[in-house]
C-alpha cells in the first residue's frame, strides 16, 4: 500500500533530576554535599532513507518519544543521557507543523538528517547550590521538559518526469513498456491508486526517474476523485509527459480531456502550468490516420508545441518520444546549472 500523509506526535526527552547527596566516608567528616546532575534527554532525529519509498510504516505508530535522561547520583556521579529516537522517512518528505501549517523542513534528498526535537538537559545536582552561607544545601535541579510537538508529514515523489493524463490513458503501459517497472495493467478500464516510479534510459549513460501518476478527474484540484493525493505529486517533478487517450470509451473527447488536465493544474497550483511539458497521443493503434492527424492537428493548435502520436501496447514511435524527453530534460538541466551560477554569482 502506498501511503503519502501522516501526522505523528513527536517528543524529545525530558531531562533527568539532579541528586541531592552527601559524602560519606570513613575519616573524613563533613564531606560535603556530592550530588550529581542528571543527564539530557534523548533527540527525536529524522533521517531520510533511499529504502524507503511510503510513510506506511510511520503510519503503524501515532507518538514518537525519545528517551529520558537518567538522575544524577551520589558520588558526583551524573546521569546517563537518553538514547536518542531516529525515524526513517523517505527523499521526498515534507515536514510541517501540523498547528500552525509551517513548514519545518523540506526533506528532499537521501541521508538528510534533521534533529526535529530537542530533549533537554538535566538539572543539577546539589553540589552546585553551594554558597558561602550554606555549606550543605538539600536542593537539587529538576530536568527540563522535552520539546514537544505535532508533525503533518506529506510525501511527494523526487521524480524527473511525471506522467499525467485521464484515467484509462494508458500511463501504466507506457511506463512498464519504457522501464523495469511493473504497475498493473489490463484489457478493462481502471485507474492507477498509488504512483509507481521506473528508471528509464535515455542516453548511453544518462536514465531518469519516470512517475506513472493516478489519472485526474474534472474537480481534482478541490479534492474530488484521488483529487490533490495526485497533484501533490507533479510538484516535485522538472518535466510533464502529458498523455492523451486518442480513442476514449468515455467521458471528454481528446482536446477537451487536455484543456480540462491543463485547467486542474493551474487551479491546483499556478507553477504547475509552467512546468516543461510534452503532448503525447497514446492508442493510435485502434483508429485510423486520418482521425489521429485531426486530433493531433487540434492539440498542436490548443498547446502550441509538438504533438507525438504513439502506442504504448504496440510500441510504436516510442524512440522518437524518449528522445524528445531527453531533449527537455537536458535543456532543463542546464537552465537549472546557469541558475545556479548566476545565484553564486
Amino acid at each position: 500500500m502506498f501511503i503519502d500523509e501522516a501526522t505523528i506526535y513527536v517528543k524529545g526527552g525530558d531531562g533527568g533530576h539532579g541528586c541531592v547527596s552527601f559524602r560519606r566516608e570513613k575519616f573524613v567528616p563533613r564531606g560535603g554535599p556530592d550530588g550529581g546532575n542528571g543527564g539530557k534527554g534523548g533527540d527525536v532525529i529524522i533521517l531520510t532513507s533511499e529504502k524507503i519509498d511510503t510513510l506506511m510504516d510511520i503510519v503503524s505508530k501515532v507518538k514518537y518519544v525519545a528517551e529520558d535522561g537518567h538522575h544524577g547520583e551520589g558520588s558526583n556521579r551524573e546521569g546517563r543521557s537518553g538514547k536518542d529516537l531516529i525515524i526513517r522517512l523517505p527523499a521526498g518528505t515534507l515536514v510541517k507543523d501540523r498547528d500552525s501549517g509551517r513548514v519545518l523542513k523540506d526533506l528532499t534528498e537521501p541521508g538528510q538528517r534533521v534533529c526535529i526535537a530537542r530533549g533537554n538537559k538535566g538539572g543539577k545536582g546539589n553540589k552546585h547550590f553551594v554558597t558561602p552561607t550554606n555549606r550543605t544545601p538539600r536542593i537539587a535541579g529538576a530536568g527540563k521538559k522535552g520539546q514537544e510537538r505535532w508533525l503533518k508529514l506529506e510525501l511527494k515523489l523526487v521524480a524527473d518526469v511525471g506522467i499525467i493524463g485521464m484515467p484509462n490513458a494508458g500511463k501504466s503501459t507506457l511506463l512498464s513498456l519504457i522501464s523495469k517497472a511493473h504497475p498493473k495493467v489490463a484489457p478493462y478500464p481502471f485507474t492507477t491508486l498509488q504512483p509507481h516510479l521506473g528508471i528509464v534510459k535515455i542516453e548511453e549513460y544518462q536514465t531518469i526517474v519516470v512517475a506513472d501518476l493516478p489519472g485526474l478527474i474534472e474537480g481534482a484540484h478541490s479534492g474530488v476523485g484521488l483529487g490533490d493525493e495526485f497533484l501533490r505529486h507533479v510538484e516535485r517533478t522538472k518535466l510533464l509527459l502529458h498523455l492523451v487517450d486518442v480513442a476514449p470509451k468515455s467521458g471528454p473527447d481528446p482536446v477537451e480531456a487536455y484543456r480540462m488536465i491543463r485547467r486542474e493544474l493551474e487551479l491546483y497550483n499556478p507553477e504547475l502550468s509552467n512546468k516543461r511539458e510534452i503532448i503525447a497521443v497514446n492508442k493510435t493503434d485502434l483508429v485510423d490516420q486520418t482521425t489521429c492527424a485531426k486530433i493531433v492537428a487540434e492539440l498542436k493548435q490548443v498547446a502550441s508545441r509538438p504533438v507525438y502520436s504513439i502506442s504504448a501496447r504496440t510500441g510504436n514511435n516510442l524512440d522518437a518520444l524518449l528522445k524528445a524527453i531527453a531533449g527537455e530534460f537536458n535543456a532543463f538541466s542546464m537552465e537549472e546549472e546557469s541558475g545556479k551560477t548566476a545565484t553564486v554569482r
